[in-house]
């Protein structure tokens, strides 16, 4: 692991040792209210409690790093599904861009994206998500 700025394509693997799962939850209610008044919605995505994290697992643990089978639950009922294999950018090439405009630090999180599924959720409901059907985080609504 190492710190890094304009990062090149042939060292970008060397930026990152571990992945984990993460939700990304958005205020739509306030986003679009921002978006309609032409504001930045920032704070719709940046509240108290709104990216939690997993614990990590090793990239090297993992069968092929850039196949990676990861879902979430909601209640117990699937409503995400994905592969790495799909995102538009693959993780070194995140890293080479970000890091034109930002110094990747150590302990830096990025978060690659969102498959079909997200929604609405509920005091009460309960998210699970799952690497290659491993459990890794698991947050109930409040």
């Amino acid at each position: 692991m190492q710190n890094g700025r304009h990062v090149e394509p042939e060292f970008a693997s060397s930026y990152f040792e571990e992945i984990g799962f993460g939700i990304d939850f958005t205020a739509r209610d306030l986003q679009d209210e921002l978006k309609s008044k032409g504001h930045p919605w920032e704070i719709a995505k940046a509240f108290d409690f709104s990216a939690p994290l997993s614990t990590f697992i090793r990239r090297d643990s993992l069968k092929d790093p850039k196949n990676i089978h990861f879902t979430m639950t909601k209640n117990g009922a699937l409503v995400q599904e994905g592969n790495t294999s799909d995102l538009i950018f693959a993780f070194d090439e995140l890293i080479c861009y970000i890091s034109k405009f930002f110094r990747l630090q150590v302990g830096d999180y990025i978060f690659t994206g969102t498959p079909a599924g997200g929604g609405p959720v509920q005091i009460g409901d309960t998210l699970t998500g799952y690497i290659e059907g491993r459990e890794m985080l698991s947050c109930q609504i409040k």
